[in-house]
């Protein structure tokens, strides 16, 4: 960015120094300010902590601050004091060191003092390792909150919340626009995926959320999108979204979102330069012109530049205003300087339509010079993402880089394309990835010559940076410095012709989902987006685990990119936390085993996996807001199980004779026998699952019931459960005969589960729990049986986690994974061991179900690197398989005992 050089340099002007919203706060009264953890502070309580704290800052207005600001009281209160009394103050992030920082713009000796307007000093680029800082001033800090403030329609009695970091230029305008008309704002650090966010939302009646576009991902794929849409956090009736572009496509579906839930998208264009925020899109036009980032903040005004070289109409946008910053520092020094412009040349490139509308169509700053011809870098970028390759194409000097998320590579290769990466060396960047195999090194190759014809340069002037994920600042922003960095050391990529070492690189989330799961994973992808199921679940979260020693609960929903550690959980010494759905899991399968194999008398484990099917359905077949991807999700998984089903069964019936071909074909439901026969009805599990999610898949293609779902999340299955208890109560009577193990009378129980998956809310939990225990109890005859899956099912309902000792976790995580193999294979195990040996008949059970799985999960992984075929066809893995059944009565060998039919 350039500046534009004034016309009469301009120094202190004539209002008292400091920030008007800091300094008038008191004038709010009893009215809430900040909201948080430490409770509610009005503004005259408030008023009177900047004050006291003012004093401590008055005498030193000539010595910047540097504070760590975080979502905390103190921290706004400090912040506000020294905007008050115009001492200037330069925030920065808490998690990163400020060491540079303090070396070059902190106090030293003889140092000349700030310029009396300057207020604050902000990053550029989101981050504190910015090479230069932009000097606000206090008009420009005032001015750019009333902007705000009026343009969002702002009152006394809107609630904001701290969605995004305050070290960031956007999560501060929202504190400054807010304070402006005394309204209040929610201090939190929590993530908008996180429960306890949307938790607070609704408590403390947040009427507006702000965004980047990486946000409104995390909304989507956390099924917070589809709660707004629905209705379900009423006091919202605005979302904000700066801090990048965002695809017409994901601003028309918000703004459609908006329309069904009762709020308005506001997108927003600006920049740290100019405070915060050049231009906003009237919400009412978010949907029929969502390309464009509509019209100037009052007060302000854009105007274009004539460009050389580009069409008529557009050139370089220029922006002028009360909030356009003094300039740039990039010393001590620097920060006595006063206003060194009066327009900001954005560096975009824009047009203006004929009703008035300006729309940003690329970046003057985004064109390279190579080899003496001229690269827009956009074009290329955006090619590339026509042909499905995200990618960041950035400036590497003397050549072009790209950095590309390994999943994203293309595999498809000519022949004489070049080799493209070279492994990262010891210390290298973790963002960085080797291109390990051949099929990556051809894949990197192929990307060169890509990138050379879209860019019309020579392909050795093309420079590929394989990364492990998509770099982020901590605005949401791509890092394209970053990449650029990474291309400028010779010792880790090499460009055409360059050799391609074959190094490993260390593990990451997106590699752990990429081997469990057999698939490409892209940071954006999270494991529900990417077809996770219930055993991929068991496998994924202990890895990651392992990985980042902490796992946040709603993991499974975050873009893996996102993915950090979770707090640790303070345990005792030797313990460790479990899913308590794992860990029921596991001990289902064991008692189910250890029930047919004599060791045990235990009933009613398939019952309670029922209710842990529907759970896992609700998180991750039935997570994503598109119809038709539902649909799909529920039929592989009802695939996921059926298809290894069959060929076990069937080969044991081909092998032995074993079992009706309506069993192998999992039918008996429908054409056997209407009774208890053994061994006809030993999968009678897989069967209701296979009905019960292939019918479901039925019911969510109806476009008015996806509606109906997506609108009442929670209520909806709690309906479909109270219809399945007809059938429970055999009110309506489809087929009879062995009533208790028919997929449409054991429904209930699995919508139950469901229902239990979106309970957010205590009351919520109440009513799913009030459900279990009027309906379960008398549906067996067996009062012991009534209450291992009541018991079993409200602790899934109200304890998300639970302490084990760690050295049986891998055992837990074992037999939870391998679960449904179990189940499959322990009829041909424990029939010759039962009778006098029971403990042997059902350790050798579990241990040959475990094996199998392995096996079959090797036997893909196989597949997959030899034919490229997706490994999750063969894995016996799905949303059901969670439910591993407990089936039938042992069987009768030898005249040996019979404890009759274990329903």
């Amino acid at each position: 960015m350039t500046l534009l050089p004034v016309r009469a340099i301009q120094d202190a002007d004539a209002s008292p120094r400091g920030v008007a919203l800091a300094r008038g706060l008191g004038r709010h009264g009893e009215r809430p300010a900040l909201l948080g953890e430490a409770g509610t502070t009005s503004y005259a309580e408030l008023a009177r902590l900047v004050e006291a704290a003012a004093d401590r800052h008055a005498a030193r207005v000539a010595e910047p601050l540097l504070l760590a600001v975080g979502p905390r009281l103190e921290d706004v209160v400090t912040y506000l004091a020294c905007l008050a009394v115009g001492r200037p103050v330069l925030l920065t992030d808490p998690a990163r060191s400020t060491d540079e920082l303090e070396a070059r713009f902190g106090a030293r000796p003889g140092a000349p003092a700030p310029h009396p307007d300057l207020a604050l000093l902000m990053s550029t680029s989101g981050s504190t390792g910015s090479p230069r800082l932009v000097r606000l001033s206090a008009r420009a800090v005032q001015a750019n909150a009333e902007a705000i403030a009026d343009y969002l329609g702002l009152t006394p009695d809107d609630v904001g919340v701290t969605a995004l970091p305050l070290h960031y230029c956007y999560g501060l305008s929202v504190l400054h626009s807010h304070l402006a008309v005394g309204a209040a704002v929610v201090l939190t650090g929590t993530s908008v995926v996180d429960p306890c966010f949307w938790t607070a939302v609704d408590r403390h009646g947040v009427t507006s959320v702000a965004g980047v576009p990486h946000s409104f991902e995390m909304l989507e794929v956390s099924g917070a999108a589809a709660r707004l849409a629905a209705g379900q956090h009423p006091s919202v009736r605005v979302l904000t979204q700066a801090g990048g572009r965002m695809a017409p496509e994901t601003v028309r579906s918000w703004a459609e979102r908006g329309e069904r839930g009762g709020f308005d998208l506001v997108v927003m264009y600006g920049q740290t330069e100019a405070t915060a925020r050049m231009a906003y899109l009237p919400p009412h036009l978010a949907a029929e012109r969502p390309d464009c980032v509509g019209v100037p903040v009052p007060g302000g005004d854009l105007r274009l530049e004539p460009v050389a070289g580009q069409p008529e109409g557009v050139g370089e946008l220029v922006y002028s205003g009360p909030n356009v910053m003094m300039g740039y520092a990039e010393t001590r020094e620097d920060l006595a300087r006063g206003h060194d412009l009066t327009e900001l040349r954005t560096g975009d490139l824009g047009r203006q339509d004929a009703d008035g509308l300006w729309r940003v169509v690329g970046r003057r700053s985004r064109f390279a010079k190579v080899l003496g011809l001229r690269v827009d870098l956009d074009r290329v970028e955006s090619g590339l993402a026509a042909e499905g390759v995200d990618a960041l194409v950035v400036d590497a000097g003397d050549r072009v880089a790209v950095g590309v998320v390994r999943a994203s590579v293309p595999t498809s290769v000519p022949a004489s394309a070049p080799a493209a990466a070279q492994a990262p060396a010891d210390g290298a960047d973790p963002v960085g990835r080797a291109a390990s195999t051949p099929a990556d090194r051809e894949g990197l190759a192929d990307l060169v010559a890509r990138t050379a014809r879209l860019a019309g340069v020579p392909a050795a002037a093309v420079t590929v940076v394989p990364l492990e994920e998509r770099p982020l600042l901590a605005s949401g922003k791509p890092d394209r410095q970053r990449v650029a960095a990474l291309a400028r050391r010779p010792e880790r990529y090499v460009t055409a012709g360059g050799s391609c070492a074959a190094t490993a690189s260390s593990p990451s989330a997106a590699g752990v989902l990429s081997a469990v799961l057999g698939r490409p994973v892209a940071p954006r992808d999270s494991f529900a987006s990417l077809g996770g199921d219930s055993l991929s679940y068991v496998e994924a979260s202990v890895r990651l685990e392992q990985l980042l020693g902490g796992l946040p609960d709603d993991w499974h929903l975050r873009p893996v990119g996102t993915l950090v550690a979770a707090p640790a959980r303070r345990a005792p010494r030797g313990w460790r936390a479990v899913e308590t759905g794992v860990l029921l899991r596991a001990l289902a399968i064991v008692a189910i085993v250890g029930t047919h194999g004599n060791l045990l008398d235990l009933t009613g484990g398939a019952h309670l996996l029922l209710v842990l099917m529907g759970f896992n359905l609700g998180r991750f077949a039935l997570g994503s807001p598109q119809r038709r991807e539902r649909v799909r999700a529920l039929v592989r998984s009802a695939a996921r199980v059926a298809v290894p089903s069959v060929l076990w069964i069937g080969g044991v019936t081909l092998l032995t004779g074993q079992y009706p071909w309506a069993t192998a074909l999992l039918v008996n439901q429908l054409v056997g026998p209407r009774s208890w026969t053994e061994p006809a009805w030993h999968f009678w599990f897989i069967e209701a699952f296979v009905l019960c999610v292939l019918g479901l898949a039925l019911l969510a293609a109806v476009p008015a019931v996806h509606r109906l779902d997506r609108r009442h999340p929670f209520w909806f299955p709690v309906v479909l459960a109270l219809v399945g208890l007809l059938t429970r109560y055999e009110v309506v009577v489809l087929r009879g005969g062995d009533v208790i193990h028919r997929a449409e009378v054991v429904w209930w129980l699995v919508a139950l589960g469901w229902a239990a998956a979106r309970a957010t809310t205590t009351t919520h939990r109440a009513v799913v729990s009030a459900l279990l225990v009027l309906t379960v109890p008398g549906f067996f005859t067996d009062p012991v049986r009534d209450l291992v899956v009541l018991v079993a099912a409200l602790a899934l309902v109200w304890v998300r986690r639970t302490w084990v000792p760690a050295a049986l976790v891998p055992l837990v995580s074992a037999l939870a994974a391998a679960s449904l193999w179990i189940y499959l294979t322990h009829w041909q195990v424990y029939p010759h061991l039962e009778v006098d040996h029971p403990l042997l008949a059902t350790l050798a059970s579990l241990v040959v179900g475990v094996l199998v799985h392995r096996l079959v999960a090797h036997l893909s992984a196989l597949t997959r690197r030899i034919f490229g075929a997706d490994p999750s066809r063969l894995r016996a893995s799905s949303v059901a398989s969670s439910a591993s059944p407990d089936g039938p009565a042992a069987v009768r060998i030898d005249g040996g005992p019979r404890r009759g039919p274990h329903r």
